[in-house]
């Protein structure tokens, strides 16, 4: 699969995800063979730009490939500037959110409150793509709301101007990420544009990835909370895609050491005292498919000392290798 110049090595790709795929993340995902991943999502209000929240969003490191970098926000203008200062710190690679559903965004008209306005859509596609001079790609949901589906429209509209290759999450903002992923939307979108579609939603496993592809005829697949304490799914995905082998989990030795190595990797990144709050989470992911065990997270969850989380991580995953 191509989007623009680029070449991606398979197509099973991370999704953005915001408070989850920072750089150790994505460092981690692409070793475990995801075909490209996106920065968290950052906003094209330029009073933020230069904060150390925004700067460790957009973090890269070689190890993750393509350098793509996801923006969101409601001016045309703001968002073209964010777009080319972003290619001027090194994205290779710009992706704009109309997928997001969380209040917060939507309430500053941005993310897929936007699908509502596909006039505003238009303007805003054509300003970034016109403002950089690399691959521009764009992320929805099917529509607003189940009686206003509208993802057919805002992608005849992606690509007519410009836009390098469309991701569509299969489902409306309202439906937030409850109930099914609307497939048959999906597969409507890449019977009316030529450009790369890329599924997204409730892929989960290797046989869901290729019945998805199968079903919709994407080009792709991106895999979002699937991947939560399971970064290995990628490898398999991407196996059962190209020759229809499963490939076996890591055993528990490796999952334990995954795991450690990704919360060291957090401590690291953002300095203790954040890194142990950005850690537990990720823990709770782990020990799902570790060894569930509700004692342990609470009791985790209470350590505030960065030091001591990490030796008492240790000693428990040492207990069940």
């Amino acid at each position: 699969m191509r989007i623009g110049k680029f070449q991606l090595k398979n197509r099973v790709l991370l999704a953005p995800m915001a408070g989850i795929t920072d750089q150790p993340f994505r460092r981690l995902c692409a070793r475990y063979n995801a075909g490209m991943s996106y920065s968290e999502m950052m906003s094209a209000n330029r009073d933020v730009w230069h904060t150390e929240k925004s700067r460790l969003r957009v973090a890269h490191h070689a190890e993750i490939g393509i350098n793509a970098v996801q923006i969101a926000g409601s001016d045309p203008q703001e968002m073209a500037q964010a777009a080319a200062l972003n290619v001027e710190f090194g994205a290779q690679l710009i992706d704009i959110n109309m997928g997001c559903p969380a209040k917060k965004v939507n309430r500053k008209m941005a993310g897929s409150a936007l699908l509502q306005y596909p006039d505003l859509v238009e303007k805003i596609l054509q300003a970034v793509v016109s403002a950089v001079n690399v691959p521009v790609t764009l992320k929805i949901r099917t529509g607003w709301d189940k009686t206003n589906r509208n993802c057919v429209e805002i992608a005849k509209i992606a690509e007519q101007s410009g836009i390098s290759a469309l991701t569509v999450h299969g489902r409306t903002r309202h439906c937030l990420y409850e109930g099914e992923a609307e497939y048959d939307h999906i597969r409507a979108v890449k019977r009316q544009v030529s450009i790369p579609v890329i599924a997204n939603g409730d892929v989960t496993s290797p046989q869901k990835a290729k019945y998805v592809l199968d079903y919709t005829g994407a080009d792709a697949v991106m895999i979002g909370r699937g991947s939560l304490g399971q970064p290995w799914l990628f490898r398999q995905v991407d196996a059962f895609l190209q020759s229809g082998e499963l490939v076996a989990e890591p055993d528990l030795a490796e999952k334990c050491q995954v795991a450690f190595e990704h919360i060291q990797g957090l401590h690291d990144f953002y300095g203790e005292q954040k890194g142990y709050r950005v850690a537990r989470k990720h823990v709770s992911w782990y020990l799902d498919n570790i060894k569930p065990d509700s004692a342990f997270k609470c009791a985790f969850n209470t350590i505030t000392d960065p030091k001591q989380q990490l030796v008492v991580l240790k000693e428990f995953l040492d207990s069940v290798r």
